[in-house]
């Protein structure tokens, strides 16, 4: 179902969400790594490190270091595949379910209060 929005109301509720996010004593996270936590969430597994860098268009590197990020927070895992042991497979966590969980909660309650 779409939601018709002017481009004001889409960047105002991108706004509030930023706002709400910041706000919160939940950790920020960049851009970049909630696009990479969003697709290994709501994309299918497998994921792989190479997998990831194709699919954002940057470097290995780029996902690594956000991984890093990630991992300290317990919100991703890495483990290497035991099938090919070059791929390294980024897996769901408990926690990260629950952080991307709350993120869309969130953008509900600020959708819910825009303006129409």
């Amino acid at each position: 179902m779409a939601i018709p929005l002017r481009a004001s109301q889409a960047l105002r509720l991108w706004q509030l969400v930023a706002l709400s996010e910041v706000r919160d004593s939940a950790p920020d996270l960049t851009l970049r790594q909630v696009a990479i936590l969003l697709t290994i969430y709501l994309d299918p597994p497998p994921h792989t490190v190479r997998g990831l860098a194709a699919t954002l268009k940057v470097t290995k590197p780029v996902i690594t270091r956000a991984l890093d990020t990630m991992g300290a927070l317990k919100f991703v895992s890495r483990h290497r595949d035991e099938r090919d042991r070059r791929n390294v497979l980024v897996r769901r966590t408990v926690a990260g379910a629950l952080y991307v969980e709350r993120l869309g909660d969130a953008i509900i309650a600020e959708a819910l209060e825009l303006p129409l």
